[in-house]
Formats: C-alpha cells, structure tokens, sequence
C-alpha cells in the first residue's frame, strides 16, 4: 500500500502567519530598545559565535519536527542523486557568484553616493561572507512548513555541512582576494550539535520508543496532535529574540540597512527561483523541489557573523552586513514557504511507500 506524504496543518498560525510575523518583529525591536541591557546580556551568552538562547529555541523548533521523520525515508533520500545536485551546484557553483555581482553592483556603483567613504568595501565583504555559508539547520523549519520531504532535507544538512568545511575557504580566498581566511570549525560543529544533533538523537529516540510502547496509531493521532504548534510557537518567540538581540541596528541606521538589504533579498528570491526552477525542468517532486530550493536561499549566518568579525572587527561594516542578513531571514524564508505552497500544484505529488 502506498500514500502521499501527511498533510502537516498549522491553522491559525499559517493562515495569519504575516501578521504574526510584523507583530514579533515590532515586539523585538521594541523590547530590544525599552531594555538594552537585557538585550546586551542575552547577546553575550555565546559560544564561538553561536547564541545560546537562540541554540535553546531552535531546540523547541527541531525536536517537534525530528520526532516525525521516518528516518526510513532518511535512507531513501540518500539513494536519489537529482535533488543533491541540484542543491550543491546551486549553492556552490552559482549562488557565491552572483552574491558577489549584486553586493559590487549595489554597494560600488548604485548606492555608492549614499555610502560612507571606505565602507563599500565592507559591506561587499559581508555580503559575500554570507553567500558562501548555506543553510544547515534552519532548513529544515522551512522544509517542514512548506511540507517538504524531511528525509531529502536532512541528507541535505549534512551534506551541506561537510561541503562547507571544505569550499568555505577556497571560495572566500577567491572573492574576496586574501591570502587566507579562516573557518570557524567550533562555529560549525557547535551550531550543527546544537540545531541538529541535540534535537534529531531526541526525535529519533522518542519516536523509536513510544511507537514500540503505545503503537504507531497512538504516536500519530496523540502525540504529533501538538507538536506541530511547539514548532510554530518557537519559531515565533525566535523571531522576536532575534529583533531584540540585533534590531537596534535597524533604529541606528536605518537607511544604511535598507541599502544592504535589497541586494540580499534580491539574491535570495534569485537562488530561490534558479533552484525551484532546476527542480521543475529535472523532473522533481514537489515535495523534493520545495528544500532543494529553500537550502540555497537561506544562510548560516553564524558562520558569516564568526568569519566577519574574526577578519574584520566587532564594529564593522562587514560585520554588519552579516547582521542584516540575520534579521531579514526569518520573514523572508517565511515568504518563500507560501510561494511554495500557492505553486505545489506545478510539480508532481511524492509517493511514499509506509
């Protein structure tokens, strides 16, 4: 017997998601502005650059989604070749390249009377510090909002990570024209164990043993009734932290942000598009095309923020650009989910054998 891949419904949340989203927004930045201090002391809990409060939520984000992977389709997903390379050419292939096109266009030559003297440079540098760090870990939210399969996704975590270790610093030495650049290993591995490795052996191990002790009808109709909404709640209290740590920056300068963030959005509907599109004309599921598309649209940006900070200061304007990457991807890879789900209808339905 075979069956579609469950329908994950998120009611009230997914129908308002927008509104939810600018409210957080607002909530943060005002929260981060009533109480900077507070703000300042959350942002000092850190490990090699990877927050501590945000590793807490992403947490209640993951585990909700880990406990209902069927880690069968794990290893089928590893078998199929198309969505991998499309997801590796994208990323590493094409998405470094134009980011750094649109970073010169708009930072060298449109805005460039409106930029402090000396500062292009730097803002070019952040840019393209986030260009070549795809997502591994928040992916999978997307994934899973957009009702993408969770098996493909996660064999694409990990082949991003392992791909990342290896042409990080190769393709910053290129773009950016240094001798050398560093890879923040401990960045890396922490954010992989706590995004990922913490919540999938949780997920794995509850699944494993609550479906040998109660059966997989109890699992399905009980217990995975509520986890959907944790994921959702996390996701919504993690976008209100992350305005609170880091959205000062946009009240101190407003239109400097604006100016970084453009060429950002506009590389990352353009990878979006390029990856969605690939996945059409080869032939993939919905269901495969949604995170193939989605992981070259999204950024780790904790490495970016480690690697522009070690390189270039605390204080700077590649720092800051790596900054204003942090703010605008949550609400943008939330915009790309519902494209995703307004367009499922173009690609054919995965069939899922149980």
């Amino acid at each position: 017997m075979q069956e579609t891949a469950k329908e994950r419904r998120l009611g009230v949340f997914e129908r308002y998601l927008t509104v939810w989203v600018l409210l957080c927004m607002i909530a943060g930045m005002l929260l981060g502005s009533a109480f900077p201090r507070a703000a300042g002391f959350l942002n000092s809990l850190q490990i090699a650059h990877v927050s501590i409060p945000i590793a807490i939520l992403l947490f209640f984000m993951m585990y909700p989604i880990m406990v209902q992977i069927d880690f069968r389709h794990v290893v089928m997903a590893g078998k199929t070749p198309k969505p991998v390379a499309i997801t590796l050419i994208v990323n590493w292939a094409i998405k470094p390249f134009t980011m750094m096109f649109f970073a010169w266009l708009f930072m060298t030559r449109v805005f460039a009377p409106f930029i402090p003297e000396g500062m292009a440079q730097q803002y070019v540098a952040g840019m393209i510090l986030l260009g070549i760090a795809p997502c591994t870990a928040m992916v999978l939210v997307w994934s899973y909002l957009a009702k993408g399969f969770m098996g493909h996704t996660l064999v694409m975590v990990a082949i991003n990570s392992l791909t990342m270790l290896v042409l990080y610093a190769p393709l910053g030495r290129l773009l950016l024209g240094l001798a050398s650049i560093p890879i923040p290993f401990a960045t890396i591995a922490l954010s992989i164990v706590f995004y990922v490795g913490i919540p999938l052996v949780a997920g794995y191990f509850t699944r494993t043993e609550l479906i040998r002790r109660r059966g997989i009808a109890w699992y399905e109709s009980v217990f995975l009734k509520y986890t959907g909404k944790v994921a959702m709640v996390a996701l919504l209290i993690t976008l209100i932290v992350l305005f609170t740590l880091q959205g000062h920056v946009i009240l101190r300068q407003p239109l400097i942000i604006a100016m970084i963030a453009l060429p950002l959005l506009i590389q990352t509907f353009l990878i979006f598009a390029l990856g969605y599109w690939a996945s059409r004309v080869f032939g993939l599921t919905y269901e495969d095309a949604a995170p193939t598309a989605m992981i070259g649209a999204s950024n780790h940006f904790e490495v970016a923020i480690a690697v522009a900070t070690m390189l270039f200061g605390l204080h700077s304007g590649a720092a800051l650009a790596t900054v204003v990457g942090v703010l605008i991807e949550v609400p943008v890879m939330l915009a790309l989910v519902r494209i995703c789900l307004k367009t499922r209808h173009l690609f054919p339905v995965k069939v899922i054998s149980p």
